[in-house]
């Protein structure tokens, strides 16, 4: 059994360890805090990200094929619709050919 000094020792050294360390404790879980929410700051960022690109190549697709021009103003002045228009038919009138 121990004694009353030696238990109120322990417990005063506990109490002091724990008020000195406090601050690394603190700034610990304070990173590791910061760390999973830039980690999920990351992972909404990548997937917003990746509808942005989607939602963006879908745009400008479609923004290509019946508004804009291709960007070499001076060689072609016909838009994709034009192209694809051609191609297709192309495509059709070869395949409709029995080799």
């Amino acid at each position: 059994m121990q004694s009353k000094s030696s238990t109120s020792t322990s417990t005063v050294l506990i109490v002091l360890l724990i008020v000195f360390t406090f601050p690394i404790w603190l700034g610990i879980a304070g990173g590791i805090f910061g760390l999973v929410a830039g980690l999920f700051g990351a992972v909404f960022g990548i997937i917003a990200a990746v509808f942005g690109v989607i939602f963006g190549v879908i745009g400008s697709i479609f923004g290509w094929i019946f508004d804009w021009h291709w960007p070499f103003y001076g060689l072609f002045n016909w838009n994709a619709f034009t192209i694809f228009a051609i191609v297709l038919v192309i495509v059709l009138i070869s395949r409709s050919k029995k080799i």
